[in-house]
């Protein structure tokens, strides 16, 4: 991954769409910024769907106002979050497409998947415009 601000996800004690940041030695990325993403609870509810919009937006914003040019993004709420792996990727897609239009936006973004069904879904929606 060549970026040089990832965003992981963690179960701490953050509320959901906030983003400590933090500098990572270990990692090859100069900072990480970290949001947790909502966790589905039975049915995808509308808050479940703006929290996850939050936390792009968020970590967007924060990269924007350190300067940080490129970011990766990680399947947020998806997995053990229970989020539904194509509404979250719709929202990804979508929320870093509104985000880049509304602010005039150049942030380089990348969403690392982990599963072949995410490769999939991000590429149908990133090659439909």
């Amino acid at each position: 991954m060549n970026s040089e601000t990832s965003v992981g996800w963690h179960t701490s004690s953050v509320p959901t769409s906030r983003y400590p940041t933090s500098r990572q030695p270990y990692h090859k990325t100069k900072n990480v910024i970290h949001t947790v993403g909502p966790i589905v609870h039975g049915w995808l509810t509308r808050k479940d769907r703006e929290l996850l919009v939050s936390c792009y937006r968020s970590c967007l914003a924060l990269a924007e106002q350190n300067d940080i040019k490129s970011i990766a993004f990680c399947c947020i709420s998806t997995g053990e979050f229970h989020f539904p792996n194509d509404k979250a990727a719709q929202i990804a897609v979508n929320t870093v497409k509104e985000y880049k239009e509304q602010t005039h936006s150049r942030i380089e973004v990348i969403f690392n998947v982990f599963k072949d069904i995410d490769l999939q879904i991000y590429r149908e929606l990133l090659t439909a415009d």
